[in-house]
């Protein structure tokens, strides 16, 4: 080729270069893509000067074209050819043409003919890089189609390649951009590196999008974590993405209570999240990030959210692990539990951590300085409880910093359960009665307003929520007040109108949660939802015991509450005899319900005669 035509094709290379990354907002208002247009048609022109290649003369398609990754994607290994000659340099050049041509349109015919155009050479240090950029944005187009097996086929293809290439050659591969510069203006060893681990990076994160979507979750957070890791190791990231990204994986380590882990990806979040707007701009880091005061305080409130969920999580699964078949503080479990303790602390120190670490040197110390102020134990006891929830809290304050009832009501409303969440179950390791009564008082205090300014008919699932933890919270102080006053040898009639109005309160809930079950004539259904069944019968069997434990001097008005409580026991049984598969969902309250409708007519029966002697 004449050095007149190669120093053309390659000015006109570079010009589509600069123009494919205008940024659109910096086109013309009418014409946003007119750099891209541009572009596209400076790269037509190139591919016309570099001439036919071979497979144009011939455009049958091969067997294997459909999937483009050729026999690579079947797994088998490439074979080291190199691209020498110019037969071999032209149909790179043409396959790097058709890469940003595909780039610019999400072509796949281009980004396929690439592929063509390298198979051979794939594993070549020429080509290597190219030919996986190639795959990971056909695996990013099939994605977006919901091909979700054939995005997957590209990518895992492309991991392959990269190990493959790794252990047989491991040099810095050649970039793309590097086939269309002059010997003199070639990239150094060390920005290569750079470029083809980021390339890399790239591969690991779409796979972990598409191992998501297909369900495959630990598989997920396997490749998100690689991710993240080597995004820290390359200092390649978005502070803000990469830190909502590592909150975001601590969530799926809290569902596996893998605490240790999560806490370590929450701790990272908080220390990057602290880097924006004071390290300096590269080219992975937009300057839009810390300019956008709204976006910046929705994503803190977004970490602090999952703060909340790992500091709930972790006092309920020890709630979980020490409590009785009643729900209260088992001695025997708590004692078991604390004799474990020294092996989750000797878990601590072993290869468990070092697999979960981010970053070293001064970010490794300022996260492990981060971590060290939140325990991954479960709670023993009250201190070690109420440290969690002091943590919790702290998080509570700052979500609802943004997340604030006028514009946010579901998110909103949602961190304010939790906070109530946080107060009952650290509730269950308070020992002093009245203490307790107290945290359910706060949990009553911050859920009442909620259900002032909602619109039943908008949030109806919310408000039944709200209703129903309303309830349950009277309900709990209610029976705390009465052990209160089975300890007294006289209750005074004081205690007896707390009792009752705490009765009274959580009944009215209850009351309240029941009927928004009714439908528009007010009539209770037949058959109950699946989704409300299991809290429909709770709040029967809780209405039915509550009027069995109001404190009357009236005879009359006792045997009235005993019928009222009869006929809502009797309600559950007959419930599930029609339906036998709600006996499942509240196993423990039918056997007393029976229990109860077995007694109570008996009892009824000698009250009544009481009242006739007298």
């Amino acid at each position: 080729m004449a050095d007149a035509p190669w120093a053309e094709i390659r000015e006109k290379f570079q010009t589509a270069l600069a123009l494919s990354r205008v940024e659109l907002h910096k086109n013309p208002e009418k014409e946003p893509y007119k750099s891209k247009y541009s572009a596209r048609a400076l790269l037509e022109e190139v591919k016309a000067l570099l001439g036919p290649a071979p497979e144009d003369e011939d455009e049958r398609p091969q067997a294997d074209d459909s999937l483009g990754a050729g026999e690579h994607a079947l797994g088998l290994p490439a074979e080291l050819v190199e691209a020498e000659g110019p037969v071999a340099q032209g149909a790179v050049r043409r396959a790097v043409i058709e890469f940003h041509l595909g780039e610019l349109s999400a072509g796949e015919e281009h980004l396929v003919k690439c592929l063509r155009l390298l198979r051979k050479y794939r594993l070549s240090h020429d080509c290597v890089s190219l030919y996986i950029q190639a795959q990971n944005n056909l695996g990013i187009l099939w994605s977006e189609r919901e091909e979700i097996e054939t995005a997957q086929a590209y990518l895992e293809s492309s991991e392959a390649l990269y190990n493959q290439y790794m252990k047989e050659i491991g040099s810095p591969p050649l970039d793309p951009t590097e086939h269309f510069l002059p010997e003199e203006e070639k990239l150094p060893e060390q920005e290569r590196s750079k470029r083809f681990e980021k390339v890399y990076t790239h591969n690991l994160y779409y796979l972990a999008q598409v191992y998501q979507h297909m369900e495959m979750f630990e598989k997920a957070a396997h490749y998100c974590h690689s991710t993240l890791k080597r995004q820290l190791e390359h200092n390649a990231y978005h502070p803000m993405e990469w830190a909502i990204n590592a909150a975001t994986l601590s969530q799926f380590y809290i569902n596996k209570q893998c605490f240790m882990e999560a806490r370590h990806c929450l701790s990272a979040a908080n220390v990057i999240f602290g880097q924006i707007g004071k390290i300096r701009t590269t080219e992975d880091t937009t300057e839009a990030e810390g300019d956008v005061p709204e976006l910046y305080h929705q994503r803190k409130g977004e970490i602090a959210r999952c703060w909340i969920k790992y500091c709930l999580t972790l006092m309920q699964n020890a709630q979980l692990s020490m409590q009785d078949n009643i729900g209260e503080l088992d001695l025997d479990k708590q004692s078991e539990l604390r004799a474990l303790r020294k092996k989750e602390l000797d878990e601590e120190e072993s290869v468990r951590k070092k697999a979960v670490q981010f970053g070293t040197g001064e970010l490794c110390d300022a996260i492990s300085a981060v971590e060290e102020k939140v325990s991954y134990l479960r709670p023993l006891d009250f201190e070690e409880a109420r440290e969690l929830f002091l943590t919790g809290q702290h998080y509570v304050f700052e979500a609802k910093e943004f997340f604030q009832i006028d514009g946010y009501v579901t998110d909103h409303i949602e961190v304010v359960q939790d906070h109530s969440a946080l107060f009952k179950v650290l509730a269950f390791f308070e020992t002093d009665m009245e203490r307790r009564c107290k945290m359910h008082k706060r949990r009553i205090a911050m859920l009442e307003p909620l259900i002032v300014d909602l619109n039943p008919q908008y949030y109806l699932l919310v408000n039944r929520q709200i209703q129903f933890e309303i309830a349950h919270a009277y309900y709990d102080m209610m029976d705390l007040k009465v052990a209160i006053a089975d300890k007294l040898r006289d209750p005074d009639s004081h205690i007896v109108k707390k009792i009752n109005n705490l009765n009274k309160s959580a009944l009215k809930y209850y009351q309240l949660f029941l009927d928004s079950l009714r439908d528009p004539n007010k009539v209770f259904p037949e058959h109950i939802g699946e989704d409300v069944l299991r809290p429909a019968m709770l709040a029967k069997f809780r209405v039915a015991r509550l009027y069995g434990k109001i404190i009357t001097a009236d005879p009359k008005k006792e045997l009235e509450n005993l019928a009222t409580s009869l006929e809502h026991y009797k309600f559950i049984v007959d419930y599930c005899e029609k339906h036998p598969e709600a006996a499942q969902e509240i196993e423990v309250e039918l056997e007393l319900s029976k229990e109860m409708v077995s007694l109570l007519p008996t009892k009824m029966e000698r009250f009544r005669t009481k009242m006739a002697l007298t």
